[in-house]
């Protein structure tokens, strides 16, 4: 059964009432303002949220005497299983109270306060409001700003570790006194910590690790997620990180990003395990109502044949679904699609080997909202190659690259795609033709078929990029979505990473949907902020930096790599170019001394900065030989 409440719009962003009555602090109060009613009430319901309300707090028990709106469009509507009537008909009700299901709501109660009986009680949902330490503005409480959360997976076991770390990007929008507060959710969805951390107050770091935080409370082993809710944000309502996952062995390694904040529908992008290999979903619940039994169903990427999860999820519980139990037949290279009903946030799924290698990645959100464009094919005069998704081929010595496209929206039927293979010169390599794909396909690409050998004679430098393109040589339509799957595994010991990821236009002055995309202001986005956290001893750090251009740019990017300590102080800025087409492989120590490395110490980042290109990014961490990580970077 999915959940109906409204999460996130491409037109207008985020949404806040669902983050607001489903904080782990608003819960509890919710679930004291549902037992204090005694006798029936009245549902005034100004804004619509009563559906979305209902579906994650239980109402069962309340004895509704009718639900009255102001709209007079909403007027008929069945809302909670009764006819909505007009709020001037509250007087003829005969309810005990009157329950607003709105937030600063004293001025609509002020406007209806004639209508009240004076013997009924009106409560609002201000009842369950955080209080205003935990708000960045207490004047309009769902501002974006005020719920600016999100949930990372985070476990500690005797195998199992797990680093999160994120920079006080606010403070670059002027933010002050920022602080986030968690709360830690064992796999049972029960709370296991809570406690605050104040940010530098220049863009420093913060480091939230797993051990660390095992140690500071006494906590035995867990298995859940983390809660994150930043105070006195501004500029951005997104919570991003960069999580680390390692083990005791060297055989655990892996890094991926922020959740996304969002509950979706419907993700995509889960591989099927390959032969010797266990792929575990991580289902965790991101509200305080459960997941039903038989609301979480996967199927084959383009096959109407449905398995669910016999299995009811607890409120904030994380549940290891191996979806080999589900779809036991379905291998590598098929996709699976997940219907999550908006459970949860965007979920990580892990790769165990028979070998005991184990990595960790995600799927990505699918699109409900998207139709056909007809006009992307007929762009390529003005925007030549258009949208392209761009990936690292790492060094090809020691890494194997393969590449998988991912339909990710309902109306993707077809996928009509090429990959062209790029020298870090941004010299054409080779192209692959997929074809007119169909929704289900197991087309996965090897790089090697494409560049001949491992030696470095195909790609001078010994390292490149790939790139999916739309190619309708045989037909096909496109929406712009275009996503795609890259794995790679080292060729000595097997050790393997995911990333996924979606076009976009990259590099011109026209544009095009809002494309070439922008993070803050309007469409075109032509320079570049990402952030690289950086690995501790003995882990190096590496980086792959792509300067994909749609069209012709500048022939070289301007790009520096800014290195700050833990508390935002900057200690030292390399400047590299990259030709346009072109990408730039390198690791930490290849590019800054052994005295910086120590003036930037253990929390230090790298930002890298270019005011002329767009760049697309791929960080990772390297243990020698014995295994890496990889994924692509975050930007703010």
């Amino acid at each position: 059964m999915a959940l109906n409440i409204d999460t996130f719009s491409n037109v207008s962003g985020g949404f806040s009432f669902f983050k607001a009555i489903g904080h782990p602090l608003a819960a509890p109060k919710v679930n004291a303002l549902l037992n204090r009613f005694e006798g029936s009430v009245a549902i005034y319901d100004p804004s619509g949220y009563a559906t979305a309300f209902a579906s994650l707090h239980d109402m069962t028990s309340l004895e509704c005497a009718g639900v009255f709106v102001q709209d007079l469009d909403a007027i008929g509507d069945t809302v909670l299983g009764q006819r909505t009537q007009p709020v001037t008909a509250i007087t003829d009700c005969d309810a005990h109270a009157v329950l607003v299901l709105a937030f600063d709501a004293e001025r609509l109660i002020a406007h209806i306060q004639h209508l009240v009986p004076g013997s009924m009680e009106v409560v609002s949902l201000d009842a369950v409001r955080l209080d205003d330490t935990m708000l960045t503005n207490p004047q309009r409480y769902l501002d974006p700003i005020n719920f600016a959360t999100n949930f990372a997976f985070f476990r500690d076991t005797g195998e199992h570790h797990t680093r999160l770390v994120t920079a006080n990007y606010w403070a670059g929008y002027g933010a002050r006194d920022t602080r986030i507060w968690l709360r830690l959710f064992d796999a049972a969805g029960q709370p296991m910590a809570d406690w605050t951390e104040d940010l530098p107050s220049t863009m420093g770091t913060v480091t939230f690790d797993s051990r660390e935080i095992r140690t500071r409370f006494g906590l035995p082993e867990f298995a859940g997620q983390i809660f994150l809710h930043v105070i006195n944000g501004a500029g951005h309502d997104v919570v991003k990180y960069a999580l680390d996952t390692y083990g005791q062995s060297d055989t655990i390694l892996s890094c991926t990003h922020d959740a996304n904040a969002w509950p979706a529908d419907l993700y995509a992008g889960l591989p099927a395990p390959g032969e010797g290999e266990e792929v575990i979903l991580w289902v965790q619940n991101s509200h305080p109502s459960p997941i039903p039994a038989g609301s979480l169903k996967l199927n084959q990427m383009g096959q109407d044949c449905f398995a669910a999860l016999d299995q009811a999820i607890p409120p904030f519980g994380s549940y290891p679904l191996d979806v080999g139990h589900l779809l036991p037949k379905l291998r590598w290279p098929a996709q699976i699609e997940i219907h999550a009903g908006k459970h949860f946030v965007r979920p990580r799924y892990e790769v165990i080997s028979r070998t005991g290698r184990q990595r960790i990645s995600h799927p990505n959100v699918q699109r409900t909202d998207l139709v056909p464009d007809p006009g992307i094919p007929e762009i390529g005069n003005l925007m030549g190659k258009g949208y392209l998704l761009p990936a690292p081929i790492l060094p090809i010595d020691r890494f194997r690259t393969v590449v998988l496209p991912t339909p990710m929206s309902t109306v993707q039927e077809t996928l009509p795609v090429a990959a062209v293979v790029y020298d870090s010169d941004g010299r054409t390599v080779a192209r692959h033709a997929f074809g007119n794909l169909p929704r289900d396909h197991c087309s996965a690409l090897e790089i090697d078929r494409l560049v001949g050998d491992t030696t470095g004679a195909a790609l001078p430098g010994g390292y490149g990029h790939v790139e999916l393109v739309y190619d309708f040589t045989q037909g096909g339509a496109a929406d712009g979505w275009m996503h795609g799957l890259f794995r790679y595994e080292d060729r000595e010991n097997g050790h393997g990473a995911d990333t996924s990821f979606g076009a976009h236009i990259f590099n011109t002055t026209l544009t095009y949907r809002n494309e070439p995309q922008s993070y803050s202001g309007p469409a075109p986005g032509l320079s570049t902020r990402l952030f690289l956290r950086l690995g501790r001893a003995p882990l190096e750090t590496q980086c792959h930096l792509i300067y994909p251009a749609s069209t012709s740019w500048h022939d070289r990017s301007d790009t520096h790599l800014i290195l700050f300590d833990g508390s935002g102080t900057e200690i030292t800025d390399h400047k590299v170019e990259i030709p346009c087409g072109g990408s730039l492989y390198w690791c930490y120590g290849d590019l800054f001394d052994e005295a910086e490395k120590r003036a930037a110490g253990d929390d230090g980042y790298v930002l890298i900065r270019d005011h002329t290109c767009r760049l697309f990014g791929y960080h990772g961490l390297l243990h020698g030989s014995a295994s890496f990580s990889l994924d692509h970077m975050f930007g703010f």
